[in-house]
């Protein structure tokens, strides 16, 4: 956490880094159990 304040980041900024990068590691494993294709954009 000391990085990102030392990079001009907020105790809120942080919170919402936080938040984007769990949720975003939650679907993802969520599309991977449920066997979500990958998008054709993303393969090539």
């Amino acid at each position: 956490m000391q990085v990102l304040r030392d990079a001009g980041c907020s105790d809120v900024d942080v919170l919402h880094i936080t938040e984007i990068v769990g949720y975003y590691a939650y679907a993802n494993r969520l599309a991977d159990a449920l066997g979500v294709p990958i998008e054709f954009w993303i393969d090539h």
